[in-house]
């Protein structure tokens, strides 16, 4: 194959196409909008009882069930991680804004809001993959 230069005037041309194409949304170009960090972890969840619902968080906001906020015990307040039932795939993000569950073998406490987002109020407890996002 015999590669040809390109004439002068044909750049600007050549130059708008590679635009277009470039703001076109290509998910080979645009980078995700939320990227996962390195760390994963997996565990069990579980989330707050309704009798939390207006309580104090160990971040001072009063714990909101309709809110997408969770319980860590080290990661940092307003982390946002993404949570994923490991049993039926879906996910959910959640920003951290309290210290908890001081449940053995539990890594993380949701709202009611997120744990009906995963598909996880019947259950109570379910296996969850974390993923912190940058």
């Amino acid at each position: 194959m015999k590669i040809y230069p390109m004439k002068k005037q044909s750049l600007p041309l050549f130059a708008v196409g590679l635009c277009c194409l470039l703001g076109s949304g290509c998910s080979l170009i645009v980078p995700p909008k939320e990227e996962i960090g390195a760390t994963a972890t997996v565990g069990l969840a579980s989330y707050y009882h309704e009798k939390f619902q207006g309580r104090r968080t160990a971040s001072g906001e009063p714990l909101d069930q309709q809110a997408l906020t969770a319980a860590h015990r080290s990661y940092p307040f307003g982390t946002r991680v993404r949570v994923e039932n490991l049993e039926n795939g879906k996910t959910v993000v959640v920003r951290i804004n309290d210290r908890g569950p001081f449940i053995k073998n539990r890594i993380i406490d949701l709202t009611r809001r997120a744990a009906k987002n995963i598909g996880m109020l019947q259950q109570g407890v379910v296996k969850v993959r974390l993923s912190v996002l940058k």
